[in-house]
């Protein structure tokens, strides 16, 4: 495995803090300026990079309206609609690609996208992103895979639905292309999902299976899930990001608004840093606790000759004494000199 993957000037892997990918998605509702200010908002929450997604509703489907274009009835967000139309809707216009990308690299974030097909990867080229994203419906296009492999950017490979073998094909397409600048993604293509379909202990199955880096893209509500992924090894995590949930939009329902940003970025760090070494025994920052322990102590003045005893021996913090185990082997036994209250216990005492 490769011990990091550079996207940009950005350092991903799992000796850094966890990378926060914005996902803006549809939650522009069409509008640029709202775009703009949504690049803005999670820019100034600490995220580290923004993602777009690159199609249009005749790059991704064509307009039909037959059975298997709509999306079923019992669907959360998007009952009954027709792909076409909501592709038409969620999509952003390409022509807003190269000023969004540019907001994003003026605030300080990474800005790269999901491409749909060929001439998605060929328009990105031309912006000079850093990174692809193979979105989960399109990792069985292992043309498309391969497409965006051979640019030689670190491939970013999202995995919901997919079995074992599909991801290996994925993979392996991106390696056959001459890139190994990979990392995996565990997600569940449900949105918004369920927490318990997260299935987290998958994460470290990944990166064995497949020897890459591995991350997480989440659709469940607020932070819980990402935050707890990091323990098994996310060093990427992904949310789709909006203003405000209640102003609407395609993606809105599963979106983080700023704030939460803000927290999700804290607290991935926090948990990242929690993770320190495997290893067990008192730690540096416990030292000064190790002279608190109790242990056995002389609590009242004795004189030579006296016998230990409870009223005169207990244990109590701080360490420097016997253990407290040792009470059982004492007891009953004299004092070999004078000892004042507070004195330790000692086996030159006793």
């Amino acid at each position: 495995m490769k011990p990091s993957v550079q996207i940009g000037h950005v350092s991903v892997g799992n000796d850094q803090p966890p990378f926060f990918l914005a996902e803006l998605s549809g939650n522009h509702n069409g509008d640029l300026g709202r775009a703009l200010e949504i690049v803005d908002a999670v820019a100034e929450a600490g995220a580290h990079a923004l993602k777009l997604q690159t199609y249009t509703a005749d790059t991704m489907t064509i307009d039909a309206d037959t059975p298997n274009f709509r999306i079923s009835d019992g669907h959360s967000l998007w009952g009954s609609r027709r792909l076409y139309d909501l592709y038409e809707e969620a999509h952003t216009p390409w022509e807003w690609h190269e000023q969004i990308f540019a907001r994003a690299n003026e605030r300080g974030m990474q800005a790269f996208s999901s491409p749909f097909d060929p001439t998605a990867v060929q328009f990105l080229e031309g912006l000079g992103v850093p990174a692809y994203k193979v979105a989960s419906s399109e990792i069985v296009d292992l043309p498309l895979v391969r497409a965006m492999a051979e640019t030689g950017k670190p491939i970013i490979i999202s995995t919901g639905m997919a079995s074992i073998s599909e991801i290996d094909a994925a993979v392996g397409a991106a390696r056959q292309a001459g890139n190994d600048n990979i990392i995996v993604l565990s997600c569940t293509a449900e949105y918004p999902a369920d927490p318990a379909s997260a299935n987290l202990r998958s994460l470290p199955t990944l990166a064995a299976a497949f020897d890459t880096l591995v991350g997480l893209s989440d659709h469940t509500m607020g932070i819980g899930v990402p935050v707890a992924s990091v323990a098994f090894g996310a060093c990427l995590i992904e949310k789709h990001v909006t203003k405000r949930r209640a102003d609407g939009g395609v993606d809105s329902a599963f979106s983080l608004e700023p704030e939460e940003v803000s927290a999700l970025v804290r607290e991935t760090k926090v948990a990242w840093q929690a993770l320190g070494e495997n290893r067990i025994g008192a730690k540096e920052s416990e030292r000064e606790g190790l002279r608190f322990r109790r242990s056995l102590y002389v609590t009242r003045d004795v004189r030579a000759g006296d016998i230990a005893g409870p009223e005169n021996v207990r244990s109590i913090r701080p360490a420097g004494g016997l253990a407290p185990d040792a009470f059982s082997v004492i007891e009953g036994r004299p004092f070999t000199q004078d000892a004042v209250k507070g004195t330790p216990l000692t086996w030159d005492i006793i």
